[in-house]
This record gives structure tokens, C-alpha cells and sequence, in this order.
């Protein structure tokens, strides 16, 4: 049965503002293209072929933790619906495929050989991907730690980079025969502070001292790989890390609100680029950090590992926000004696996850990127949004919301090109509606729409839309 339907013709009515397509227009002609999607989110046969349980099958049993009880057992059935979601990739003309692996899908028990079946899955896809002359780009990580490695301790605990290294050796040793560009980690701050200090995502635990310790584990993951795997290269690659990072705006010139910017910048961004490029913590942030009673547990070398060289820097965005270090009684310190720090809305539309729209901080973010760390090409690995669709009786989403989203990003792309910054693609987040972590099945990102009942695929106006504008782009 066919399962995906894909208009011949555009059935889109969006037209961008002329001064987003003017930009837009001005994209390198060797600009890459594509779209992401996430392991758990899309595969599905979580018992399949020998995987054992992640962190998140674990946390979408616990009751309350996932709207509506939802769980990735079936999310979009890639695992075996693969090769139809590849040619839909190809007929939306994009040109590279962000997948990630899934670690205990790979690597049973998060230790030991490599499961053949677990490979055979993403040797498929790869060698699917490349038939379509589509362009794998592989994700090490995003997010699905086998449960085993969680029980012993999980990324608070440093033996986890150890076993991080030597899982993405088993992939790259499978794979790095084709495939030219790796990322280790998708967004470490959300695995730390999302999964270990709030506890919103898996596994679901409120310490922050071990959020922390899972920061530095996390990174030294990265670097452990990244030497491993340059050491290991059949060829050049490139190699990477995908940070999500956004744009910290004072509410005021007040010192308070600088200070409440800066340290949200320190802990949401610097923490990360600081040592990668620079082989450093930056000193205010351990010093925020002290005053909470907090250290970073580096050992000697730590550094120097995480700050191996990589090609590229993966940057995914959705929102930027506004910061004050004042409370609502004009207070600087909470009662808790450290400084006070809280967002204010920067009055712009909001999407579905009641995120604000703020394109202009994707520009000052790459711009930012590309000041404080020169010589860092840099690829946004995702963007998009998320809106309440709604389908006709086809299943065709006519989407402006999400369209213009893209138009206004892509702009703010263009524009960060325009000043200096050195950006080599756009991967639209996501392919594909899908299990979208704690909030289920409800809110949804693709520019496919999934009818999760029979699973067909239908692209929206925002697929269309992006795909004519490759077209149209290609044969300027």
C-alpha cells in the first residue's frame, strides 16, 4: 500500500515578503539543503533485532512524564518504513539527510560488540541515502542512552564518555567508508540540564551537580570521539557537535539585566563553545557556578581532549529570549542569596510550544558564533516550528505559520552570510511529524504530516515550499 503522498504540482499559496526572498535569493549556490530527524522519535520496533531499552523507553513509563501516556514504541515505523521515507527526502530535492543512530539499537547493554542486525539497519540507510544522491550526515547521539549505562551511574558519571568513544567507533567503523560528516552530540544541554538538573526529559532526575558532571562527561565524550575517529579515518571527514543556542537580550542597559543576560549566555552557550574552541571554561561561569556550591569535575587532559579540532559546528535554533536580573518586586536577590534571574516576553508571535519568533536572533547568533570563534564553519542542523495543523480531507496541511517561520529564518540566514559569518547549510527540523519527548505526539514539527493511525506521509505547504525554493535556487 502506498503510504505516501507527494503533490506533482505546488499547491502553495505562501508568498515570503519580498525583502526575506531578495535575501534568501542570495544564498551560496553550494549552499546545502536538507532535513533532520531523531532516532526515537521516528523509528519505532523498539524490541526489534535485538535493541534493548534507552533512558526514554524507560521515562515514557513513568507515569505522568509524557502527555497523554504517549511513547516511542511506534513514533513513524522508519525502522521499516525506510526506503519510502528516503525517495520522499529525494522528491523534496533535498540534498542531505541529518539521521541519528540509536545507541542501544547498536550496541545492546551499552558495552560489547556491535548487534549485526542493530548496524545492518543504518548500512541500509546510508547505502539508500546514497543511491538518491542524498548526502548522509550522521548523529552519534540524540539523546537515547541505554538504560543499562543510565543504571550504572549514566553521564554524571565519567566512565560514560569512555563508553560513548568506543559505541561510535563500532558506527564509524561500519559506516566511515561512506559517509563524510559525523556529529557526535545533539545538544548536550538539554541531555544535562533537561534530563539530570529539571528533570522534564530522561531519565528524569532534579540533581544539579550531577547535571553538571554530565556537561563535562558529555563533552569529554565528544572529544574522546573525535580524536578516535580522526585517528581512525579512512579519508578526510569532517566531524562535528551540534549545540542548540540562542540569543540571551538584556531587558535593560541596568546591570542586573546584563548580569541575568550573561549568565544565561554562560550557561546555555558558552559553557559548551568555550572548551571546544577554546580548551577553557569560561572563568565567570565557574565562578556562577561556585557560588552555587558547583564545581566542574575536570581532570588533567580534559581539556585538551574536548577541544580536538572539529569541521564543524552544528547549530540548532528556535527562539531567542529576554532576560532581567530583577524580580517582580524590583528585588536582585532571591531569598536564596544568589542573584536573581527570570525571562520577560519580547512580545512576538509565539508557535504551538509557545516559543516567540525572534529570526533576528538566529542572525545575531551566527554572527556572535562566527565573531567569538573564528575559523568555525557552522550548518544550522535544525530549525523549524511547531503549529496546531490542520488537515483537509487529503491530508494536505496548509501550514503559513510554519512557512513563514522558514522564510523568516532562512532570511535571518542569509543576512548572518551577508556580515561575516561562515554558514554552509539549512537542515530543516523536522521531516517528519513525530514523538516529539515529553509532550507525545501532540505537538508537530514536520513539513510531512504523519496520520498516526496509517501511517501516511503527506507534505505540507511548508515541504512544498522549501522544496520549489531549492529548485528554484539550483537553477538560478
Amino acid at each position: 500500500m502506498n503510504t505516501t503522498a507527494v503533490p506533482t504540482t505546488s499547491t502553495v499559496a505562501f508568498t515570503a515578503p519580498a525583502a526575506e526572498q531578495e535575501l534568501i535569493a542570495g544564498l551560496p549556490s553550494d549552499f546545502r539543503w536538507g532535513v533532520a530527524t531523531s532516532a526515537y522519535q521516528i523509528e519505532g520496533a523498539v524490541d526489534v533485532d535485538g535493541r534493548t531499552p534507552s533512558i526514554w523507553d524507560t521515562f515514557c513509563r513513568v507515569r505522568g512524564a509524557i502527555d497523554n501516556g504517549d511513547t516511542g514504541d511506534v513514533a513513524c515505523e522508519h525502522y521499516t518504513r525506510m526506503p519510502a521515507d528516503v525517495a520522499l527526502i529525494k522528491d523534496l530535492s533535498m540534498d542531505t539527510y541529518r539521521f541519528s543512530v540509536s545507541w542501544p539499537r547498536v550496541q545492546p547493554h551499552g558495552k560489547g560488540p556491535a548487534s549485526p542486525a542493530g548496524l545492518a539497519f543504518y548500512d541500509r540507510l546510508v547505502d539508500e541515502l546514497l543511491a538518491q544522491s542524498i548526502d548522509p550526515w550522521v548523529t552519534l547521539y540524540h539523546w537515547d542512552l541505554p538504560q543499562e549505562l543510565e543504571d550504572a551511574g549514566g553521564w554524571p558519571v565519567r566512565d560514560t564518555a569512555y563508553r560513548f568513544a568506543d559505541y561510535s567507533m563500532l558506527v564509524f567503523d561500519a559506516l566511515s567508508d561512506r559517509v563524510n560528516t559525523w556529529t557526535t552530540l545533539n545538544e548536550p544541554w538539554c541531555s544535562a540540564m533537561l534530563g539530570y538538573a529539571y528533570g522534564v526529559h530522561a531519565p528524569g532526575r532534579k540533581e544539579y551537580p550531577a547535571a553538571v558532571a554530565a556537561v563535562h562527561h558529555l563533552l569529554l565524550g565528544h572529544g574522546l570521539a573525535t580524536e578516535r575517529m580522526r585517528e581512525a579515518a579512512p579519508r578526510a571527514i569532517d566531524i562535528g557537535i551540534t549545540l542548540n543556542a540562542a540569543t540571551a537580550y538584556p531587558a535593560s542597559d541596568a546591570q542586573p539585566d546584563l548580569e541575568a543576560a550573561r549568565r544565561a549566555d554562560g550557561m546555555g552557550a558558552r559553557l559548551y563553545l568555550d572548551p571546544l574552541a577554546h580548551g577553557r571554561y569560561p572563568a565567570d561561569v565557574i565562578a556562577d557556578l561556585a557560588a552555587e556550591g558547583v564545581e566542574i569535575p575536570v581532570q588533567q587532559g580534559d581539556l585538551a581532549t574536548i577541544s580536538a579540532p572539529i569541521d564543524v559546528l552544528g547549530v540548532n535554533y528556535y527562539f531567542s529570549q529576554k532576560f532581567t536580573g530583577f524580580d517582580e518586586n524590583g528585588r536582585t536577590v532571591g531569598d536564596n542569596g544568589l542573584p536573581i534571574s527570570r525571562t520577560l516576553p519580547l512580545d512576538k508571535p509565539r508557535t504551538a510550544m509557545d516559543w516567540e519568533i525572534v529570526p533576528e536572533g538566529l542572525t545575531d547568533l551566527l554572527v556572535r558564533i562566527s565573531r567569538d570563534y573564528p575559523g568555525l564553519p557552522m550548518v544550522v542542523t535544525e530549525n523549524g516550528a511547531a503549529f496546531d495543523d490542520t488537515p483537509d480531507a487529503s491530508g494536505y496541511v496548509v501550514d503559513d505559520g510554519r512557512t513563514a517561520y522558514f522564510s523568516s529564518h532562512l532570511a535571518a540566514v542569509a543576512t548572518a552570510i551577508n556580515q561575516g559569518a561562515d554558514i554552509r547549510g539549512y537542515l530543516a527540523w523536522s521531516l517528519l511529524d513525530n514523538f516529539e519527548w515529553a509532550y507525545g505526539y501532540e505537538k508537530r514539527f514536520g513539513i510531512v504530516r504523519v496520520d498516526y493511525d496509517t501511517q501516511t506521509r503527506t507534505p505540507k505547504q511548508s515541504a512544498l515550499y522549501l522544496r520549489d525554493l531549492i529548485q528554484q535556487l539550483r537553477t538560478n
